[in-house]
């Protein structure tokens, strides 16, 4: 009976290990769409309920549906008894229940809150009902969850932002300024063709639409009826925010509601300079005035001190260099006096965040493959780290009344969540758990720090990510994968990619070495200026020296090896299939340049370029020289590995013509090569069924030629 028992007891035992083993599961190309995606995010004047926007996806209905969630700042303190362990971060967690207050919305966007007489309440952007629904201003009462519509602008507004004084709302609006074909030749209503008269006609994804955007504002009347909108940028042929990428970001309201900052692209050659600049407007209207006039570079975000005194920008020294170390400026609004901020800091700064007392600005910066939050003094220019850890962590406000920082973290392990960092003893508490369901049951990667020492002597940064069930005592040997950045200028950092994601690469069973080469920032000017003008160089040589110190490993097939990458790591590809010396097995290159003399003809952004690769390739015979030397066609003769080449239709900053000629170079030669076209995707893969259908045939090609056969 005993030994029956004890026979009930082992198999019993067996099951539940094998149930527990069965209920972990790997990321897949199709889970990476269940995972939620954190949106804009906002706090309450008081300081005590954050509201933000959560993005799901369906794949089969092939779109996405934005819900808003409230959930109470008071319940997120580390001292809280729920306090548990972020699996994926390993940090501490308390997450309180969210409400969700708005569910399931199209175009739910531009999330503030605004302080009105009768009491706080939720503003957003969100498309209106029918099937001719326009994005307009909402507002909502939370306490009854009641919304009203504020505004009825014809072709719908965005980047929505209120006044801190609650007397008024700004958005912009595309204006159409532009004459069409058929607007001067009324006499032809269906010819279909576009007169070009300048460059910068088409732009990353779309061509010009005869609009531009301009910052409109409205104010509230005394019973709280929004006014006709102003437009403060009348008859300018300009854009705020300035394009491909700007948002709200680039304009922002003075603590009284009574002026606006504006970042503005004015010059005569935008597709060869880089050069915005701040201008000051009331926000009744009226002139503009430029307080950054003889700055070049970008100057960007502005932000107004809490007590008006200064408007804080994020600005770039050197004209047309559109990856320069960003400073902080400073103006005095009183005596229009400008200075630098971070004067002698050996790296770059995104987004500058008031201090409450405006003696201190915060910010990120990009430090040693991670992402962190620094302090700077505004007097003495003392610089503090608030931050540390494998993580990017991207900065979003400051807590009303609190010494707590609102942050966005993410690793390569797990989605970005929210956090609150406690900016004097700098600890850190997780405060949503979005994908905790999801989380709970994945077997994770292991993500490794190594350094190899390159050609020149000096030490190269990589990520390793290790598969699951890596055992290093056992004798099994892995696949690798050798990731090339883009950019050319883009930390690899712990960011969380939907498409390059190394936590789904090594779930596949593949170890991946990330590699930051020369060119990318976190390691100081000097490491990431080394790139321009020497594209097949020094970071060509820092990838391959860190290649072959993986492949030293015994732990790794060195016949299983494979080199992936887009745009910039597209090029590193087409680079490496001609001069790798046949160390790799399989290639994929995403959007990648192939030819640069045909990429500069055809490219938008001719001032990246102009820099980067040192002007036009007829511009001297030594420029020439260095374009045969750096192109990958000039070596297609030497291709023999297998190469998937990808790309978008709508790819206009490396348009698709570059991927056609890396496949019909690669087929006439008899390499083996496949060609992944998307007719209506850009230089990213953003659809949700396009996206799966490129992880599917991206492991599908890895496998084919990286994976060891089985019998």
């Amino acid at each position: 009976m005993m030994h029956r028992l004890f026979t009930l007891v082992i198999l019993l035992l067996a099951h539940s290990i094998c149930t527990s083993l069965s209920l972990a599961d790997r990321l897949t190309t199709e889970s990476l769409w269940d995972l939620g995606r954190i949106g804009d995010v906002a706090i309450s004047p008081d300081g005590k309920q954050l509201a933000f926007l959560i993005t799901n996806y369906d794949l089969e209905e092939n779109t996405g549906h934005t819900s808003l969630k409230l959930l109470s700042l008071g319940e997120s303190e580390v001292g809280h008894a729920n306090v548990s362990t972020s699996k994926g971060f390993g940090t501490a967690m308390v997450a309180p229940q969210s409400a969700i207050v708005l569910k399931n919305m199209k175009g739910l966007s531009s999330l503030n809150w605004i302080q009105r007489p009768e009491g706080s309440r939720l503003i957003y952007v969100a498309t209106t009902e029918g099937e001719n629904g326009t994005p307009q201003a909402f507002m909502l009462d939370t306490s009854n969850e009641k919304a009203i519509q504020l505004t009825t602008v014809a072709n719908g507004i965005s980047n929505l932002k209120v006044s801190p004084s609650g007397n008024a709302i700004a958005f912009t609006v595309d204006v159409k300024m532009d004459s069409t074909v058929t607007d001067l030749y009324k006499d032809l209503p269906k010819a279909n063709a576009r007169i070009i008269d300048s460059l910068l006609y088409r732009h990353w994804n779309a061509w010009h639409d005869y609009a531009y955007s301009h910052v409109f504002v409205a104010h509230f009347d005394a019973s709280g009826v929004l006014g006709e909108p102003v437009d403060l940028m009348d008859t300018l042929k300009a854009d705020c925010p300035v394009p491909p990428f700007g948002g709200a970001e680039q304009f922002e309201f003075s603590p009284d509601g009574k002026e606006l900052a504006l970042t503005l692209k004015l010059v005569n050659n935008p597709a060869e300079s880089t050069d915005t600049s701040i201008f000051l407007v009331s926000s009744r209207g009226g002139s503009l005035k430029n307080i950054t006039p003889g700055m070049p570079g970008y100057d960007m975000e502005p932000r107004y001190s809490p007590d008006g005194r200064f408007v804080a920008f994020q600005s770039m020294e050197r004209a047309s260099f559109e990856s320069d170390r960003n400073r902080i400026m400073l103006y005095d609004r009183a005596s229009g006096a400008l200075r630098e901020v971070t004067s002698g800091l050996d790296q770059t700064t995104h987004h500058a965040t008031w201090s409450e007392d405006s003696r201190g600005l915060y910010f990120y910066s990009e430090t040693r493959g991670t992402q962190q939050i620094y302090h700077i003094d505004i007097e003495s220019s003392r610089l503090q780290q608030v931050t540390q850890g494998q993580f990017d962590f991207t900065l979003e406000s400051i807590i009303p009344g609190t010494q707590n920082i609102l942050v966005r973290q993410q690793n390569m392990l797990r989605p970005t969540e929210l956090a609150l960092v406690n900016a004097i003893d700098h600890s850190l508490t997780t405060i949503t758990d979005e994908n905790g369901s999801i989380y709970a049951n994945l077997e994770l990667p292991t993500v490794e720090e190594r350094y190899f020492t390159a050609t020149d002597g000096k030490q190269i940064h990589n990520w390793v990510i290790l598969p699951p069930d890596f055992d290093p005592l056992s004798e099994r040997q892995w696949p690798m994968l050798t990731y090339c950045q883009g950019g050319p200028q883009g930390q690899i950092g712990q960011w969380f990619s939907y498409r390059w994601n190394f936590h789904l690469m090594a779930s596949q069973g593949y170890v991946v070495l990330a590699v930051n080469r020369r060119g990318l920032p976190g390691f100081g000017r000097q490491w990431n200026d080394q790139i321009s003008g020497d594209w097949g160089g020094q970071a060509m040589q820092d990838i391959l020296v860190s290649t072959d110190a993986m492949m030293a490993d015994p732990k790794i097939d060195r016949q299983r090896v494979a080199a992936v990458g887009a745009s910039f790591g597209g090029y590193t590809v087409y680079w490496l299939m001609g001069n790798s010396e046949n160390r790799f097995c399989s290639m994929i290159a995403h959007c990648g340049v192939y030819n640069l003399e045909s990429m500069y003809g055809s490219t938008e952004e001719l001032f990246f370029v102009n820099w980067d690769l040192g002007g036009p390739y007829w511009k001297s015979a030594e420029l020439a020289t260095k374009y045969a030397e750096f192109s990958p066609h000039r070596f297609a003769g030497n291709w023999h590995t297998p190469l998937l080449v990808i790309h978008g239709e709508k790819d206009f900053r490396v348009p698709v013509t570059q991927g056609m000629e890396a496949f019909t170079a690669a087929q006439v030669q008899g390499v083996p090569s496949r060609f992944l076209y998307f007719p209506e995707e850009g230089h990213w893969v953003s659809s949700p069924q396009n996206s799966v259908l490129w992880g599917r045939v991206f492991f599908d090609w890895l496998d084919k030629f990286c994976k060891p056969k089985v019998p």
